[in-house]
């Protein structure tokens, strides 16, 4: 069987991530416990996207928890290396003469813990560290309302985020519900894995398999494992629960010397601004994310994009 012009090697399994990106350039397998770095035992999925998996791994050196991020091959001078530039320069100590709104939104931009590079079937994989989360507001957004109290302290959150991202000289180019994340408690560090296992229950994993029939390649896992939903139910939060996140910095850049015409922007097309649609030539700046702010902040409130998601 073909589709898009390779063929379908692997029986699809719902939740997971592509098993055909499983090849050399691609990503890189992994199973639960797994130690990568010599430092970091592998205790779950927290998810995946086209460029990169991510990973609950317990730091066996600092006695804490981090989600590590492991980049396809391919990428390895490209992509995570371009986000972690950002993330180091967003992470540069304030001057004195900073605002506490600054200090504010700082603790909302995901601080880089580690850096470093696997090697395996598929190639060399470049991997970062980051404090883990629970979950990300689009998937909170399937249940109800948030209480109002708690979506105005989102709102007020994200806004604080952008600005100190704005204010160190960066775009951050792709605001959506997806990439607005929500910590976890400070007692989360505290659990033992075999606590986590009981409290959020053991990951799941389904056999990958090939719909020839043939044994698996050493490029692909023999299971692949489903991301847990961490988090709760939008009506269960309370305004301590309101610690988020600005993550995915892929897409940042910094106008003063970054040139970024429209026509590469890729956030959703739900979330994407007038001139960056309508204008592909003309480059964007500040503004752009600040039309994303809105929509997010729309949809925040309401659980719903103000504009159509469709397409």
């Amino acid at each position: 069987m073909s589709h898009g012009g390779f063929d379908i090697k692997y029986n699809w399994i719902d939740g997971a991530e592509s098993l055909e990106n499983y090849m050399p350039g691609g990503y890189h397998p992994i199973m639960i416990g797994d130690i990568l770095h010599d430092r970091y035992c592998i205790v779950d999925k927290l998810g995946f996207g086209e460029y990169s998996t991510i990973w609950l791994a317990r730091d066996t050196q600092m006695e804490h928890y981090v989600a590590v991020k492991v980049g396809i091959a391919n990428l390895e001078s490209d992509s995570l290396l371009h986000e972690t530039k950002s993330l180091r320069a967003l992470s540069t100590p304030l001057p004195s003469s900073a605002s506490r709104q600054q200090y504010l939104g700082r603790d909302s931009i995901p601080c880089l813990l580690d850096e470093f590079k696997v090697h395996g079937p598929n190639g060399t994989h470049v991997c970062y560290t980051t404090i883990p989360a629970r979950c990300n507001l689009s998937e909170v957004s399937f249940s109800r309302l948030f209480p109002l109290d708690v979506a105005r302290a989102l709102s007020g959150g994200l806004t604080l985020a952008l600005v100190y991202t704005h204010s160190q000289g960066y775009v951050h180019g792709d605001i959506h519900l997806q990439n607005v994340l929500v910590k976890l408690p400070s007692s989360f560090d505290q659990l033992s894995i075999d606590r986590f296992y009981e409290k959020y229950g053991k990951p799941e994993a389904v056999t990958t398999t090939r719909r020839d029939g043939k044994p698996l390649s050493p490029n692909i896992p023999p299971k692949a494992v489903l991301p847990p939903y961490l988090g709760k139910k939008a009506g269960e939060f309370k305004l301590s629960d309101v610690r988020i996140l600005l993550s995915d910095f892929g897409e940042a850049f910094a106008p003063a010397s970054d040139f970024r015409c429209g026509e590469d922007c890729n956030t959703p097309l739900a979330f994407r601004s007038p001139e960056a649609r309508f204008e592909p030539q003309v480059a964007l700046s500040y503004p752009a994310d600040i039309w994303s702010l809105a929509t997010a902040i729309w949809e925040i409130i309401d659980m719903k994009a103000i504009f159509s998601t469709d397409g």
